[in-house]
């Protein structure tokens, strides 16, 4: 993929490996009759205003200054990832030779634009604002996975011990812990059970990432790369039905690896959420979509 250019000239790299704070109706500080609470209102204006001189901060998609994400792109992120729709058709390794689906995956956006910039930012810097807008949008992408039904656990995908390292963080998991209760008001049941190993037949191969291999090479590195933790969190999978957690699909390679991994522990993989996919899907591979984008729990 290419790299995607700013209009103040930024270059961000599309490399899909490396929410918005809901809108607000404004109130002027006149409005509330509380003297606390004005009061309150014009300190809390001051520290933002000390900050932006402080630490300047740039809109990660326009360069526009004093948020990391400003209204504008928010609200065009938020345009992109409004409808979520069945992604694993745009996904080789998730479909089966016949055409048949592999493993369903719901995705909030194609990965394109404000949603793309965004989630690279965040994956490279984790800043607060950027985690914010792209929890709501995972939690609003599970609320339409999860379709009313109970009993799900979801899995995060684990990163690789090297970008954790060079992170100091794991996206996925960060941004799950920042959708809490924003799935249809439940509380989400997390299992942090899936372990990144490192394949002994694949030595120094293991090091960096998948950008720019193709299927079967992506299939390969990542084939036998992980396994359940040992203990209660990979015993806790047992009979138990199991949604994947990531933040970007490309070929479905290592979506299809974790669910090997969690059927070989006992768990049942019911499908996938992503919060892009590189690929928009195949509608003559899935008539259906249109109509029903997400219904997929128990019916694929």
């Amino acid at each position: 993929m290419g790299s995607h250019r700013t209009r103040e000239g930024q270059r961000f790299s599309a490399d899909p490996d490396l929410q918005p704070q809901p809108l607000w109706h404004a109130r002027h500080r006149a409005y509330h009759r509380q003297r606390v609470l004005r009061a309150w209102d014009l300190l809390a204006g001051a520290a933002t205003d000390v900050m932006a001189l402080a630490l300047p901060v740039e809109c990660v998609c326009c360069g526009k200054e004093d948020l990391a994400l400003c209204a504008g792109c928010e609200r065009r992120l938020r345009m992109l990832t409004r409808r979520p729709f069945r992604a694993e058709t745009g996904a080789p390794a998730l479909m089966d030779t016949d055409g048949s689906v592999i493993l369903p995956v719901v995705a909030a956006g194609i990965y394109r634009e404000e949603l793309s910039q965004s989630i690279l930012a965040f994956k490279r810097h984790g800043q607060g604002q950027l985690r914010q807008v792209l929890s709501k949008v995972l939690a609003n992408t599970l609320g339409a996975a999860y379709a009313g039904r109970d009993g799900m656990v979801l899995v995060p995908v684990p990163t690789s011990g090297s970008a954790y390292r060079k992170r100091g963080f794991s996206p996925v998991h960060l941004l799950l812990a920042g959708a809490g209760r924003g799935c249809n008001g439940r509380r989400l049941e997390c299992n942090d059970a899936l372990r990144k190993v490192r394949k002994p037949e694949a030595g120094a191969g293991l090091t960096g990432g998948q950008k720019g291999l193709g299927r079967a090479d992506r299939s390969g590195r990542v084939r036998g790369s992980m396994r359940t933790a040992r203990g209660a969190p990979g015993r806790s999978l047992r009979g138990r039905q199991c949604i994947l957690v990531d933040d970007v699909l490309t070929t479905g390679a290592t979506l299809a690896e974790a669910a090997r991994a969690i059927h070989e522990a006992g768990g049942i993989v019911r499908g996938a959420v992503v919060l892009a996919a590189t690929r928009a899907p195949d509608a003559a591979a899935a008539p259906a979509r249109s109509r029903h984008p997400v219904e997929w729990l128990g019916d694929s």
